[in-house]
């Protein structure tokens, strides 16, 4: 039996097991399920996959699951202390009782896609998968093939939500490694603005495999930020797909922060379609022992004055093995753009491995257009300044490395988001000190 088969045979037994659907699901799981069948697990010869080995995912038999059981204790101690409208799914299955919705404003709709599928699978139909369709990659038909549970944000026309939007995805230690194929729909009504988070994060000893499509589409003036904190545990794989279709004087913001996981790959794709549209790209990925991160970004400047920025820091140490790879393609007549790419990466030990590749297509000539990378180890003589103020090697060389991350960090708004970020790549730092002066100066160092 081949692979690919194992996972269709799952997908028979998923599909036998189902109720009446539209006729439109139905066709759509087919078409995802052909196009999987034809691609096939993508391999190393494939260029875009050329740096990330997926056999351990083809090759595993992972099952599906309709339990959310998770102990409320346990998943306190995992969410992210804020104050927000939260959606919560423990392996792919939504979890009501660990949700906290509140009372969302008006004109803000939050819910689980089989609840918006019962409840008006027309207006779900249009958008869901106008973005991300089978022929993006095989993880991408697959995710269709077995499309049934995620979530769907609405926003109309001129809403802004104060509270962040929270999709907390739970993983679970068991018998058997669990599959899920989560889908995030958003859509952004015109001059609308919200923050979305989105948290990955489980059982330390949880080794599950989370296949992720996410579609966002702003209309014009619609502002969203959106964090990615993925803090899988370490033997969790994560393959996420994120598309961005943004009109007018749009503004998306993203923050992929990248802290867990085994095996993680990372699509990010951006559609400037209209004058001004802007994506702002911050990207922080820290690896340890042999965790694998795979960051594969995209912005299609497809309309003239549009704008496009990104910063991406990667952190890898002992054999951990980071890939950067992020592309700019600026269409012909898409005049007077701006565009701006910059990947900087530490290894702290001499084993680690960056793969970088940041890359323009330019086919209008009226541009502003630059990118660069860099890669590099702590500075010794800054350790030793640092040590000559009094302060120990490991937390001197913590406040080098949180300092590395700052020009990302210093972004962040959410303290809570913040402070797992700095707990993964600095420790817990002593709280005699002056963090705040001694991260800035641990950035002058870097600096000189």
């Amino acid at each position: 039996m081949s692979d690919e088969q194992r996972f269709l045979d799952r997908l028979a037994e998923r599909n036998a097991q189902r109720g009446d659907e539209p006729t439109w699901i139905a066709a759509r799981r087919q078409a995802g399920a052909a196009r999987f069948e034809a691609l096939g697990f993508p391999h190393r010869r494939v260029e875009e996959w050329k740096y990330t080995d997926v056999r351990d995912i083809a090759r595993n038999d992972f099952v599906l699951t309709e339990n959310a059981d998770f102990s409320p204790a346990a998943a306190a101690a995992l969410t992210l202390p804020l104050d927000a409208h939260r959606l919560t799914f423990v392996d792919g299955v939504f979890a009501p009782a660990l949700s906290d919705l509140g009372s969302l404003p008006e004109g803000v709709q939050v819910l689980p896609l089989s609840r918006a599928l019962e409840e008006n699978h027309e207006a779900v139909g249009g958008p869901l998968g106008r973005l991300t369709g089978v022929d993006f990659s095989s993880f991408a038909a697959l995710n269709t093939a077995f499309m049934e549970e995620g979530a769907v944000v609405r926003l109309a026309p001129r809403t802004v939500v104060d509270k962040p939007i929270v999709l907390q995805f739970l993983s679970r230690a068991g018998e058997q490694d669990v599959m899920s194929h989560p889908r995030i729909l958003v859509e952004a009504g015109g001059r609308s603005e919200a923050t979305l988070i989105e948290h990955h994060v489980g059982e330390a000893e949880a080794a599950n495999f989370t296949n992720l499509v996410e579609e966002i589409i702003l209309e014009r003036g619609a502002i969203l930020t959106h964090y990615k904190l993925q803090e899988a545990p370490l033997k969790d794989r994560h393959i996420a797909s994120i598309h961005v279709e943004q009109a007018r004087d749009s503004r998306y913001v993203s923050f992929n922060l990248n802290l867990g996981g085994g095996l993680v790959r990372n699509d990010l794709v951006s559609e400037l379609n209209g004058e001004g549209a802007e994506a702002i790209y911050n990207g922080l990925f820290y690896g340890q022992g042999r965790q694998h991160v795979d960051n594969h970004t995209l912005v299609n400047h497809n309309a003239p004055r549009t704008f496009s920025r990104e910063n991406y820091k990667g952190i890898l140490d002992d054999r951990a093995h980071g890939v950067f790879n992020g592309k700019v393609i600026v269409k012909r007549d898409s005049q007077q753009i701006e565009a701006d790419q910059s990947n900087a990466n530490l290894l702290l030990s001499d084993r680690a491995e960056i793969d970088t590749k940041p890359e323009l297509e330019i086919y209008a000539d009226d541009v502003k257009c630059a990118h660069g990378a860099t890669t590099g180890q702590l500075d010794e003589e800054a350790v030793y300044a640092l040590r000559t103020r009094g302060i120990d090697e490991q937390t001197a060389r913590g406040l080098l490395t949180l300092a590395f991350a700052g020009e990302v960090m210093e972004l962040v708004n959410l303290d809570a988001v913040s402070e797992r970020v700095e707990l993964a790549v600095a420790g817990k730092l002593p709280e005699r000190f002056n963090l705040a002066g001694l991260v800035e100066t641990a950035s002058a160092f870097n600096e000189e």
